[in-house]
């Protein structure tokens, strides 16, 4: 019997102690240190702490933060500038990341956005759209280029509206408590504009800032 709950106990302590990715320690190479953990469920919103208590902007389009943040988000992807991005990233939930409209959204705390143009860890963003096949590789290989092309002066901005080109669904905002912005890029002439793409940002104000709650890339789909 003593041997029987000796063996129950290892196997306890052994399932609660699988290791999770962590941020990178300063010595340590962001590049091959792995980002946190994925999730394919939708952010939740935490319960309020006492001193930080997120609320979704009540008048996000009137409000001239939301632009300077959308700027300071082009400047960070431009640049590859973690330390720019990560304070712009909600300090209580997070940057979710939905790269394909149907798939994984994984999710960044401020300490692994500083690094995410740096690591190369190979994340599992979901089934693509046309070939059904999975999607994997780093932030700056899959994300990152759609970013910049999208985030750039001349983009097309719209609040709490979905501006995007000729689609074979319904675009949605994934967050429906949540303002945001879309920023659209409105495809070429070569392409027909099917190469459009939008990227929506979701943002809540935290104390008296403005931050960045979530990234959803819609573009045309097969």
């Amino acid at each position: 019997m003593k041997k029987t709950i000796l063996i129950l106990t290892f196997l306890t302590l052994t399932a609660c102690s699988i290791p999770v990715d962590a941020p990178p320690p300063p010595t340590a190479l962001p590049s091959d240190t792995p980002l946190p953990t994925l999730t394919s469920a939708p952010a939740s919103t935490p319960l309020p702490t006492p001193t930080e208590t997120p609320t979704p902007a009540p008048a996000l389009c009137n409000d001239p933060r939301a632009l300077d943040l959308l700027k300071s988000l082009r400047v960070a992807f431009e640049n590859e500038d973690g330390d720019l991005l990560a304070p712009l990233v909600s300090p209580t939930t997070g940057m979710d990341v939905t790269f394909i409209r149907n798939g994984k959204i994984i999710t960044y705390d401020a300490e692994h956005a500083k690094f995410v143009f740096e690591t190369t860890y190979q994340a599992d963003w979901g089934l693509g759209a046309g070939s059904g096949e999975p999607v994997v590789g780093s932030f700056q290989e899959i994300v990152l280029p759609s970013l910049k092309r999208v985030f750039t002066p001349n983009a097309i901005i719209a609040c709490n509206e979905l501006k995007t080109g000729g689609a074979t669904y319904i675009p949605e905002w994934k967050y429906p408590k949540t303002g945001f912005y879309a920023v659209h890029f409105p495809g070429t002439d070569q392409y027909g504009s099917m190469d459009w793409e939008t990227w929506a940002v979701g943002m809540e104000t935290t104390g008296d800032k403005l931050v960045v709650t979530a990234l959803v890339h819609y573009a045309w789909e097969p």
